[in-house]
């Protein structure tokens, strides 16, 4: 199985046309043609539904096509690594990041590091701990942000300089908006929503043992999209501050959990991994930050 092949592969896929794909890639359509049919051949599997004037993929063409989009990736990171190995000035730093208002922090310093460094590049990809570490071990990210503990057997990590606060999004007229925090009792019986991931881990840990009697309405990934359920009064969000506008004009308000619940973010990237020299400097850069903004509010 070659990469070219995956190449083809993919445009025809994104194009879901033969000729156009063929256009793109500058070859023939025949010639196309022969060579997903030489893939569906080897694999053994079936990758298009071919129709008139379209060609869909089958499953098993959109499993291929997750796989594939990770090589191509893979492969050309690769490549674009060995031709700034001596370029201590550019290249490309690939992150994968958790939904945090910590990410301001990196943020700050990726926009400082620019100014020393214009010709880095940066590339961002966002999910949840499990999306962003899969990427990170097949290698197409080198730097990963999680709103979880990180496993210290498989990676280096650095730790964010603050903790995000948990907390609860409702209408402004919801009566526990009266209350300055919000305790896992005053959530009973009503429609909650969460990030599957905080689910589980964080609101589980914080009930003490009591989340059989917290109704999780709903999961979302990204927390905005759960707001748009609390304005419609389908339920309260359960989310880290700072992700959601509250401000007078939004009609929502958050409150802290109570106790209070908070969750450490950290950068981590791989251990043996080998970093091109500009992520070498970002990352050294970051520890002297983040030691430098400890050492601040001590």
């Amino acid at each position: 199985m070659e990469l070219r092949t995956m190449r083809y592969f993919l445009a025809v896929a994104r194009e879901e046309n033969m000729t156009r794909a063929a256009q793109i890639l500058h070859v023939t359509q025949p010639t196309l043609s022969k060579q997903l049919k030489a893939l569906e051949d080897e694999l053994g599997k079936k990758l298009f539904t071919r129709h008139s004037f379209s060609i869909q993929l089958t499953e098993e063409g959109l499993l291929l096509r997750k796989r594939a989009e990770d090589l191509v990736r893979m492969a050309d990171k690769i490549t674009a690594e060995f031709l700034t190995l001596d370029d201590i000035l550019g290249g490309d730093i690939y992150f994968g990041l958790a939904e945090t208002y910590q990410i301001r922090h990196l943020a700050s310093a990726i926009k400082t590091f620019k100014n020393s460094y214009p010709d880095m590049h940066y590339h961002i990809t966002s999910g949840d701990t499990e999306q962003v570490t899969e990427k990170l071990d097949k290698g197409v990210i080198d730097f990963a942000v999680l709103a979880d503990e990180p496993n210290t057997g498989k990676y280096h990590y650095l730790k964010f300089p603050e903790a995000d606060l948990w907390g609860a999004i409702m209408p402004r007229d919801c009566p526990l908006a009266q209350k300055e925090s919000v305790s896992a009792e005053d959530l009973m019986d009503l429609p909650l929503f969460c990030s599957e991931q905080g689910w589980r881990r964080d609101i589980s840990n914080w009930c003490g043992g009591r989340i059989e009697k917290l109704h999780l309405e709903g999961s979302f990934r990204l927390s905005y999209n759960g707001s748009l359920f609390v304005r419609e009064g389908l339920g309260l969000l359960l989310t880290l501050e700072h992700l959601i506008d509250t401000s007078p004009d939004s009609g929502l308000v958050f409150r802290p959990l109570s106790p209070r619940l908070e969750t450490k973010i950290y950068l981590i990237w791989k251990k043996y991994q080998v970093l091109t020299p500009i992520a070498e400097k970002l990352l050294e850069m970051l520890k002297s930050d983040f030691s430098e903004y400890r050492s601040d509010r001590l």
